[in-house]
């Protein structure tokens, strides 16, 4: 099936209210609800496609207002045809979340009490965080540093250091500015929703840093990004990843060691260290403690791994 593509503009489409509505709805959730590009790109897209699905499933277009007199059928229809398509368990849940934003924005759109039918939508398989050991961790940062020469080298420990020392993600260690030189014994970062929080840096990480500073032949100042790439412009995520993936593959270590891994390796080793999930939730930036709580189901994991293999009765 043919993906709809991203039409955030009202004027994309003129003809067509309804499309129009979910070019609103884009701009609404970057505006006003300040989330991220990449998250309004993937839920417009599921405003066109839910659209796109519905002319063909009733067999007419759909206008504005047509989108508040949907049934559960509608939505089941729409949700068995994605998964048809290959759309997973967990992706297929994040989509019907974007379809019952977009059809509740639609109501109070016109003035009306969003009354959306009752679906269920698919159960998300419950997976755990799998992190990595301190020494791998440690292992995979000081490969990736040796894996490429000269400042690049001392730009991509800087960052695993940073990953792992402070529980960032990736999009926030790229998004450190310059100005935060020279590094304290802290560091504000801003996170999902432009929320901004502290987060500690270990001495390991301030050296990683300085070193690489130090070597980076581009001048790092003011609101440039910390990071650079190698022609001293913003540094790709993907190239992070890349760099992971080469120094994971040399050591042998599993593919589940992701940079994002890093980050939950942080998490799962304080827990285990006996820091509190109030604590750890601030640390995370975590919007809600449920999130953080996941946490306990790894750490509990890990401490029965131990108990199987290390008593005699187990």
């Amino acid at each position: 099936m043919a993906e709809a593509t991203d039409r955030l503009n009202d004027d994309d489409q003129p003809s067509h209210p309804a499309r129009a509505l979910a070019a609103k709805w884009g701009k609404h959730l970057a505006f006003d609800r300040r989330r991220s590009p990449h998250t309004v790109r993937a839920y417009v897209a599921t405003a066109h496609r839910f659209l796109d699905f519905l002319g063909r499933h009733r067999g007419e277009e759909i206008g504005r207002f047509s989108l508040l007199n949907m049934h559960a059928a509608d939505l089941r229809a729409f949700l068995a045809d994605r998964r048809a398509d290959g759309l997973g368990a967990a992706s297929a849940s994040r989509e019907m979340s974007a379809v019952r934003g977009f059809l509740t924005f639609a109501a109070e759109d016109a003035g009306n009490l969003p009354q959306l039918p009752r679906t269920r939508a698919p159960k998300r398989p419950k997976t755990l965080p799998r992190p990595a050991s301190p020494d791998d961790a440690l292992a995979l940062a000081e490969e990736a540093g040796e894996g490429s020469d000269g400042w690049i080298g001392a730009r991509d420990l800087a960052i695993l250091l940073l990953l792992y020392g402070s529980g960032l993600r990736v999009s926030e260690a790229l998004g450190v500015r310059a100005s935060a030189l020279p590094l304290g014994q802290a560091l504000r970062v801003t996170g999902k929703r432009n929320k901004t929080r502290v987060v500690p840096l270990l001495p390991a990480v301030r050296e990683a840093v300085s070193a690489y500073v130090t070597q980076c032949p581009y001048p790092l100042k003011g609101d440039a990004p910390l990071f650079v790439g190698a022609r001293g412009g913003p540094l790709s995520a993907d190239l992070v990843r890349r760099a992971v993936r080469g120094a994971r593959q040399r050591l042998g270590l599993p593919d589940s060691l992701t940079p994002h891994a890093l980050r939950h390796s942080f998490a799962t080793h304080l827990l285990g260290r006996g820091v509190d999930l109030r604590s750890l939730q601030e640390l995370l930036g975590h919007a809600s403690l449920s999130s953080t709580q996941i946490y306990t189901d790894v750490d509990a994991a890990r401490l029965l791994d131990v108990y199987r293999h290390a008593h005699p009765r187990a």
